[in-house]
């Protein structure tokens, strides 16, 4: 109880720095927030083209059923494998003369079907990644049946590379606004030390221990990163709400994701508190 009424009185005794450190730590997490959401935003758009990513093995026309066989029946056996379908040349221009039909009269003017059949690998959730279907796509083309293997290497490659730049910048300026917080905490603390020396000296000489004089300052850092945290969220969501609303729909982000950046705002503000403190406690 006396660690809270401190802390509250604390907040009274300087509003202003307590204002401008939530703020901070506010801003801090609020870039982090518009990059989740960015993020959060492109992993669900590339988790949708990811779900197309397969591979296709276009067999050769004098391909015999046995070699086929062995074929389906080795990429089968592949763990990141869930399925594999045969896809007949008939089949193959039936599909497209339905999904390209500006070419319909192109189609109909031939006397012999020009496409190959194909083998189309469906690959498991979470295993769509490049190292993956190249292993795939190279064990399928020692095969003799095989004629060639096409994957889309170039953009399955960028699929990813899209997603690594995406956390990368998350992490790189969340982390530089959080040390500008951690210095504007760090300050806020110093300076609320200093304006209780003589308290804190007379507590000193009737047997306060220094956790017992920590403890208000801790608490006071982490309710001060609770609140900044709580800021970042709402304003976080007031930018996702004018962007869907304004120019493209986005999704939200989880609300465990949410809760977690508070929480993160209170560790933050408890961390720079504790620092600060052992720092200049010992200067009075």
């Amino acid at each position: 109880m006396h660690a809270i009424r401190e802390a509250i009185a604390g907040f009274r005794r300087a509003p202003l720095l307590t204002a401008l450190s939530a703020t901070m730590v506010g801003l801090a997490l609020f870039v982090v927030g518009l990059f989740g959401v960015a993020t959060y935003n492109l992993h669900e758009a590339l988790s949708r083209i990811e779900d197309r990513v397969e591979v296709v093995a276009y067999v050769r026309d004098n391909a015999l059923d046995e070699e086929l066989r062995i074929l389906e029946e080795d990429v089968m056996a592949m763990p990141e494998v869930v399925g594999v379908r045969y896809v007949s040349k008939d089949q193959a221009l039936e599909a497209a003369r339905r999904d390209l039909p500006e070419f319909e009269d192109l189609f109909a003017g031939l006397d012999t079907n020009p496409l190959p059949a194909s083998m189309e690998v469906e690959l498991a959730s979470g295993a769509r990644t490049p190292d993956v279907v190249a292993r795939v796509a190279e064990r399928m083309t020692l095969h003799p049946a095989v004629e060639d293997v096409r994957y889309g290497q170039e953009w399955v490659d960028r699929l990813f590379l899209l997603q690594n730049i995406g956390g990368i910048a998350t992490l790189i300026l969340g982390s530089a606004f959080a040390v500008v917080a951690a210095l504007i905490i760090g300050t806020a603390i110093r300076i609320a030390l200093f304006a209780r020396r003589e308290e804190i000296q007379v507590m000193r000489l009737v047997g306060a221990t220094n956790g017992f004089i920590r403890r208000p300052f801790l608490l006071e850092g982490a309710i001060t990163g609770a609140l900044g945290g709580t800021l970042a969220a709402a304003a976080t969501w007031g930018a996702w709400w004018g962007v869907s609303n304004a120019v493209f729909p986005l999704s939200w982000i989880p609300w465990s994701w949410v809760l977690a950046g508070i929480g993160a705002g209170a560790a933050f503000g408890l961390l720079a508190s504790a620092v600060s403190i052992r720092r200049h406690l010992q200067e009075i």
